[in-house]
């Protein structure tokens, strides 16, 4: 044992607890940074099982090469220590913004760099425990030093997995969550420099250095709002005009400089844009109310922008919307914003409009109102949770809600970029109505794009449409009805199941070329 390490026998008992604290800060913050990289990879490449699993898996080998690696660190372990937390603080406040940065470049740019932040934050992480283990087992005995330290570390842990999606995430945003907590880790490197000076080798040094940090990351801090639009532009092509980052999602509207084309993404993924919408509301709505006989009850799953709801609101039969949204800030946007409720002709603001900011899927389960057309407007089933709404689980309980003589139309994504998981609708769909109408049409923004209409008539057909409609005749629903070679149906698919997501994996197969 070197004379420095010898230093440590006497550590006084609330020293000891300095870092013991330390410890369960020190495990708060790498699980943060763990999730915040897991998360802007979700946002940005979709599929969240692969990244948090890639995250996860990297993440903990790096933490065991950090933990081999502290065997060859001796020396002023203390020192050591406030030095790993400082490079940790800028590492890890320094990485989202980064990786919204490195994005728009390349996929593989993105991806070199998001390993690099996974390996260097869980060697640092693995390196901190080993070193603070061994500076306490000078106290105590090593089954003590060992015990506590695990112990703190574990429920750090749970602090910072629950803290980041319901606090951090919701109230932050993710560039300002790892800001804040690259400043945790430094504060934490100050508290440690004051508390323990007498064991470290040039205090006026180290403080010089924990303050440099402290003040970049508190300055990032109070200025993460101008550092998420600089952020936010690089990522987006047109001007961000509104920005939201809700408990449930990252809401980002942008607007052209010249045309006035307002544009909705939610985690990066086009929504919608102002140019040619109306080529998909017109697509998704006027064919299923025109189906059979006039409808009066309407449930429209999605949708929070109001766009769905203009094109119902043109069907003079309609009595009663619900509109089911899991966002309230979603709805809220299309309520509220001013361009997209000009876009929209304020229908979010109409009597028969009935808004329930629920999970669709709880909200089908639990219903007892039956309708005459159900809409189904959700995201594309880029992650598992999006998948279980194109199930036949969730299929069969929007059955049991619909009238006997009732239909439903759901987006189902594009059968030209997205064939197996658009014909994996067509498939599921089949396995309980008689009858199932698949139509595409082509949509600028999108690309080609892909509905299934189902019906519990098993002969019903297309009736008159409203008048004044942009995009949709009965010319074109019935070309729409016919797909060329290269969309043509497959049907050697599997039918997507909560307990057998075929359609996650086969959406992700899918876009694995684009």
């Amino acid at each position: 044992m070197s004379n420095q390490e010898f230093s440590y026998v006497n550590l006084p008992k609330k020293q000891a607890l300095v870092l013991l604290g330390s410890i369960l800060v020190v495990a708060l913050c790498g699980i943060v940074y763990e999730l915040i990289i897991g998360t802007v990879s979700s946002y940005l490449l979709g599929n969240s099982v692969y990244q948090f699993s890639l995250t996860i898996g990297f993440f903990m080998f790096a933490m065991g090469v950090g933990s081999y690696v502290s065997r060859f660190i001796g020396g002023n372990l203390v020192q050591a220590f406030v030095k790993i937390e400082l490079i940790l603080a800028l590492i890890g406040g320094m990485c989202s913004i980064s990786l919204f940065m490195l994005f728009p470049y390349a996929p593989w740019f993105y991806t070199v760099g998001m390993f690099t932040f996974i390996s260097a934050i869980g060697l640092l992480v693995g390196l901190e425990i080993p070193i603070l283990t061994r500076i306490l087992s000078e106290r105590s005995t090593t089954r003590e030093s060992i015990s506590d330290v695990l112990s703190l570390d574990y429920i750090g842990a749970l602090v910072g997995s629950v803290a980041f999606p319901i606090l951090l995430l919701p109230s932050l945003g993710l560039i300002t969550s790892s800001f804040a907590i690259g400043l945790t880790n430094a504060v934490v490197a100050l508290l440690n420099v004051f508390w323990l000076r007498d064991h470290l080798d040039n205090f006026t040094r180290m403080l010089g250095y924990v303050v440099g940090v402290i003040v970049l990351l508190f300055v990032l801090t109070l200025s993460a709002s101008k550092v998420t639009s600089f952020a936010q532009d690089h990522l987006y092509f047109d001007r961000v005009v509104y920005r939201d980052q809700s408990q449930y999602q990252n809401l980002v509207v942008t607007n052209t400089w010249k045309k006035g084309d307002i544009r909705l993404f939610i985690d990066g993924h086009l929504q919608f844009a102002q140019a040619d919408e109306y080529r998909y509301h017109e697509a998704l709505v006027h064919p299923v109310l025109s189906w059979g006989s006039a409808p009066e009850s309407v449930l429209i799953l999605g949708g929070g922008d109001g766009l769905a709801v203009r094109e119902v609101l043109k069907h003079s039969s309609v009595k009663r919307i619900d509109l089911v949204d899991l966002d309230p800030a979603m709805t809220q946007l299309g309520s509220q914003f001013a361009p997209l409720v000009r876009l929209n002709e304020d229908s979010m603001s109409s009597e028969i409009l009935n808004v329930y900011n629920q999970d669709a899927f709880l909200f089908v389960k639990e219903a007892t109102q039956t309708y005459d057309r159900i809409i189904i407007d959700f995201p594309d089933p880029h992650n598992e949770a999006l998948s279980k709404l194109y199930s036949i689980e969730f299929y069969a309980m929007v059955s049991k809600i619909l009238a006997q003589d009732g239909s439903l139309v759901t987006q189902s994504s594009s059968p030209f970029f997205a064939p197996h998981s658009y014909w994996t609708v067509a498939v599921t769909l089949e396995e309980l109505f008689p009858q199932i109408v698949s139509y595409n049409t082509p949509i600028p923004s999108f690309g080609i794009w892909g509905f299934h209409l189902a019906s519990k008539l098993p002969d019903g057909k297309l009736g008159p449409l409203p008048t004044g409609l942009r995009s949709l005749t009965p010319d074109t629903f019935a070309a729409a009805r016919s797909f060329t070679d290269d969309l043509k149906p497959r049907r050697d698919l599997d039918v997507n199941s909560i307990f057998n997501p075929t359609i996650y994996e086969r959406y992700s197969e899918d876009l694995s070329g684009y």
